[in-house]
């Protein structure tokens, strides 16, 4: 390197989830502050050993990282991809090109909060400042607190806080990049080289430049109806944004910006507002992937037949089977059939939430630490909903949001014979219909709902299950007295309606004493059987 060269001041901008040029805080920054700087992307072991490593997230990340790598080559920069263990490699590359800072977003998943700490470990030793923007989310975990409290543990309250914000001033994008004179960069490695797993068939591209046609669509299509239409699973009400967000590819803060130009931008404001809420949960509880925000007792069940079930989309409830049938072959699921599909499993099959997160990790392109595993214990009332015993019925929520059962039917090919909502419940089809609509494995044979929840409780004492009549339909209830989901409010309503029995009970053998009397007021021979012999033993109880 020239001398020329090395006097100049240079920063290290270390990609991670924030795969964009766009109001990107970390690069404008060093770009700003320095003359040269060196855009890298670090492909982790420790990543590509984990759950990161699903087929469908790591198609996506790198198809973004080819797509950012055009962004800079546009600019005059190329994107520097290493991998290995991310500190090592980043102080190598500040060692080489002689940098006198790293830049890079903030974030508050386990990974990353040891990434940061073996970042600032080397940076110390080798006298390099490092520096962590925010970028990930629009508010920064922890810039907002409740008085008394690390943490906020309801939503609402955080939701005003959030509101009341000003919102931060985007980065500019930037013209022109200057680097390091350095060798050719390194290719972005192929799918192949790095699982043999296959992906979904029909997943979204990545890329920030693939993210702004759906945004934009999006924008000019749903934004306006966002608050009335977000629910309709077979509508297009959804923005379908969440993996670009996931991975960085837009800004959240653009995003926001944009949908409040909108009449529903409000709707949509409060959807990113959970985003943040889950990661500021995740900020001061960082072993939530692991361990019950809100242990309940509960003796989850692990059953193997119903959870392989689940995961197939062969349950016999067709709303359940659809959503993880989307799942299956998107990499997405809408969010109502992501509630539906959760509160099946943890409440009606009780089936540790664990298993369902980790299911949903292997498979979904927008699978955020904070955000699934938060959804996750909320759906199954152990994180932060402030009604944890509610269970979502399947079949009322399909009538509801998919009333005339196209989305069931999109997912479903086999009912796709049966019209309207009667799709929801196949089973009560005549048998000769069902017979011929009926494919190999999936349960709707009989004039009944399948038999998973039925089993289910008689192998986990305790469960919530669904109490099954072919003739009213499901209805959802605790089989047992003393499941511990009960709460104090519920043993209050119980007590109360003991004493209103016993109330009652004393009445009526009071009226059966006094007509026992003659008209003189004397008292009737007492008869040795019947219902005077209770009276008498209990008048005898009240006198001892």
């Amino acid at each position: 390197m020239s001398p020329s060269a090395a006097a100049r001041s240079g920063a290290l901008v270390l990609f991670t989830r924030d795969l964009r040029v766009r109001d990107h805080a970390a690069l404008s920054a060093a770009i700003r502050e320095h003359d040269v700087v060196l855009p890298a992307f670090v492909l982790d072991r420790d990543i590509l050993a984990g759950s990161c490593a699903a087929p469908n997230r790591l198609s996506f990340l790198l198809e973004s990282l080819e797509d950012l790598d055009r962004s800079l080559a546009e600019r005059g920069a190329r994107l520097v991809i290493r991998q290995g263990d991310v500190v090592e490699q980043a102080m190598r590359l500040a060692r080489e090109f002689d940098l006198s800072a790293i830049h890079m977003s903030d974030d508050v998943t386990p990974y990353a909060r040891r990434r940061r700490r073996g970042l600032e470990a080397a940076c110390r030793e080798q006298r390099i400042e490092l520096r962590a923007h925010p970028g990930v989310t629009i508010v920064p975990a922890g810039e907002i607190k409740p008085s008394g409290g690390e943490h906020y543990r309801v939503f609402t309250p955080y939701w005003r806080s959030w509101s009341a914000l000003p919102t931060r001033p985007s980065s500019p994008t930037p013209a022109r990049i200057d680097t390091p004179s350095i060798p050719p960069a390194g290719r972005v490695p192929k799918l192949a080289s790095l699982t043999s797993a296959s992906t979904s068939p029909a997943l979204q591209p990545g890329g920030e430049s693939e993210a702004r046609a759906p945004l934009k669509r999006w924008l000019a299509r749903g934004a306006a109806r966002y608050g009335e239409d977000r629910d309709e699973l077979a509508g297009e009400g959804s923005s379908r944004l969440s993996a670009y967000l996931h991975f960085g590819c837009l800004a959240p803060r653009g995003v926001l910006e944009r949908s409040r130009q909108h009449t529903s931008g409000e709707s949509f404001a409060r959807q990113l507002c959970w985003r943040d809420f889950h990661h500021q949960v995740l900020a001061a509880r960082p072993d939530l992937p692991r361990a019950e925000y809100r242990p309940r007792g509960d003796r989850w069940s692990r059953d193997e037949r119903s959870t392989t079930a689940w995961r197939e989309g062969r349950t016999g409830y067709p709303i359940v089977d659809a959503g993880m049938r989307q799942l299956l072959a998107e990499g997405f699921m809408h969010n109502r059939a992501r509630l539906i599909v959760g509160s099946f499993l943890t409440k009606t099959l009780y089936i540790d939430w664990r298993i369902g997160a980790a299911h949903f990790a292997g498979l979904l392109l927008d699978a955020d630490v904070a955000s699934n595993v938060g959804n996750w214990q909320w759906v199954a009332g152990t994180g932060n909903d402030t009604r944890p015993n509610r269970i979502l019925n399947p079949i009322r929520q399909a009538k509801r949001f998919d009333p005339h059962g196209d989305y069931v039917r999109r997912y479903v090919p086999e009912l796709a014979g049966v019209t309207g909502a009667a799709v929801h419940e196949p089973w009560r089809l005549p048998a000769t219909r069902r017979r011929s609509t009926t494919p190999s494995g999936f349960s709707i044979i009989r004039r009944r709902p399948p038999s998973f929840a039925r089993d289910a409780r008689a192998r986990c004492a305790g469960a919530a299950v669904v109490a099954l009549d072919s003739e009213r339909g499901p209805r959802h209830r605790h089989p047992r007295s003393d499941h511990p989901a009960r709460t104090a409010a519920q043993a209050r309503r119980n007590r109360r309606q003991r004493q209103r029995g016993q109330a009652a009970a004393r009445t009526r053998a009071g009226g059966r004493q006094r007509r026992a009397r003659d008209p003189a007021g004397s008292p009737a021979p007492q008869r040795r059987h019947g219902p005077d012999r209770r009276a008498g033993a209990a008048r005898g109880r009240r006198r001892r």
